[in-house]
């Protein structure tokens, strides 16, 4: 049976949305303390990081994340009690909808076709139009050079 999985991205405003990358990125920075660490490991670039981060920083009316600059002492990231509360409810929110969603759709699931690259390759090329006009004159004159 295929197994069942609900992405969500929750928008709150029109520029304010949390989903899964910036979600796994808070998670990152709480659990090693550093932005560029927890791009790193996410194998994000760090400009990448850095604009999510502003981005969810602008969004609310307090910050998620305090972030301090490296240097000789070092620097660091901290999620905010508000950062803490953001993540528990995405990941409570997006538990109690796998689970739900495994009720809605497990007869569906059911009936899923195992994947594998080869046949989805052979699938779509065999229901691929095929070529007309220019595109055919051309392939053919390519192939009977």
């Amino acid at each position: 049976m295929s197994k069942i999985k609900v992405t969500l991205r929750v928008d709150f405003e029109r520029n304010s949305a949390i989903g899964p990358g910036k979600i796994a990125l808070l998670e990152r920075m709480r659990d090693c303390g550093s932005l560029s660490q927890a791009a790193r490991e996410l194998d994000m670039s760090y400009r990448r990081a850095w604009q999510l981060l502003a981005n969810l920083n602008r969004s609310f009316r307090e910050p998620l994340v305090i972030t301090a600059t490296g240097g000789s002492g070092g620097g660091g990231s901290t999620l905010t009690a508000l950062g803490e509360k953001i993540v528990g409810s995405y990941r409570k929110f997006e538990r109690d909808m796998n689970i739900r969603a495994a009720k809605h759709f497990d007869t569906i699931a059911a009936a899923i076709a195992p994947t594998s690259v080869g046949t989805r390759r052979s699938v779509a090329k065999s229901q691929a139009p095929a070529a007309t006009g220019r595109v055919a004159r051309r392939a053919r004159q390519t192939t009977a050079s």
